[in-house]
């Protein structure tokens, strides 16, 4: 029998430490290999751009005389000045115009459409309306180009900026409602009932509710498109002609065709087709990555 004496605690003993557990081990481990092949990934893709730039500063003369990956010592802005005065600026105005006449209808119907499947669950006509959008995502562009095209004839729509643009519209249709309308089902259905019990029409749920909370789908789906009709080739290809209607896309292939073996010319008119890519996703980059991620998060 042991006793304590009085003002004095008895020690307690310390417990042990626990061991960490053998995944908290794993996740303390670097993964070298999988460095490795990020950092190889990123030379892979980092060169072919670094390549692009320095040589749109040199001289057609002594390109091939010159080391390809080395910077040109007395740089040019002579193929850029030809680019731009071949029509480069009317290319690029006409890429806007179908781009933002593409991609914002496009968002706007596939977000209406993807509330009103939410919300309308139950109705017979919505379930078989998302059945076509889902449909919509299995047909590749490339085997309704005929289909297309005589579309486009039969509308008297060809070699007009307008035939691209519905064509754009329909094929960004389905992937963006299958994206709106998973984000849409996230907000809770407690916030619609509220706003509905102070009296909100569905339309003020849409545009008040809906809207803010999804706002980092939508701009991933307005850049998503946005780049998909901007890098657009085969659409202006089947359904233009004429050289005032062309996309730039089409133009980078008419400016190889048309300086040949000027390497430096083709590559400053690449560069000042990406200059717009690269400030898109400058701006919308936190946007992008918050809902690419969203739904890795919940």
């Amino acid at each position: 029998m042991t006793t304590t004496l009085p003002g004095r605690r008895r020690p307690q003993k310390s417990a042990p430490r626990e061991r960490p557990s053998a995944p908290c081990r794993a996740r303390r481990r670097r993964n070298w290999a999988g460095g490795l092949a990020g950092w190889l990934w990123l030379v892979v893709v980092a060169v072919p751009l670094y390549w692009s730039f320095i040589t749109s500063f040199k001289e057609q003369s002594g390109y091939y005389a010159t080391n390809p990956l080395v910077p040109s010592g007395d740089p040019t802005l002579e193929n850029y000045r030809l680019v731009i005065e071949s029509d480069f600026l009317r290319y690029f105005l006409n890429s806007v115009v179908v781009t933002v006449g593409a991609v914002v209808p496009a968002v706007v119907i596939s977000f209406m459409a993807g509330y009103a499947i939410v919300r309308g669950w139950r109705m017979r006509f919505l379930r078989s309306v998302n059945g076509l959008f889902l449909m919509g995502l299995a047909i590749p562009l490339q085997a309704t180009v005929i289909p297309v095209y005589l579309i486009i004839i039969k509308m008297h729509l060809y070699d007009n900026l307008l035939a691209l643009i519905l064509p754009s519209i329909a094929f960004a249709i389905p992937l963006s409602v299958l994206v709106l309308a998973n984000f849409i089902r996230d907000v809770p259905k407690e916030l619609f009932d509220s706003m509905r019990v102070d009296g909100a029409t569905e339309w003020t749920a849409l545009w008040r509710l809906a809207a803010p909370l999804t706002r980092p789908a939508i701009v991933t789906v307005s850049i998503f498109n946005a780049l998909t009709i901007w890098n657009g080739f085969l659409l202006p290809l089947v359904l233009t002609q004429s050289p005032e209607r062309r996309t730039l896309p089409l133009a980078l292939w008419t400016f190889q065709g048309q300086y040949g073996v000027n390497v430096p010319a083709v590559l400053a008119a690449v560069v000042l087709t990406t200059l717009p890519v690269l400030v898109l996703y400058a701006f919308g980059r936190r946007q992008l990555l918050s809902g690419l991620t969203a739904g890795f998060s919940r």
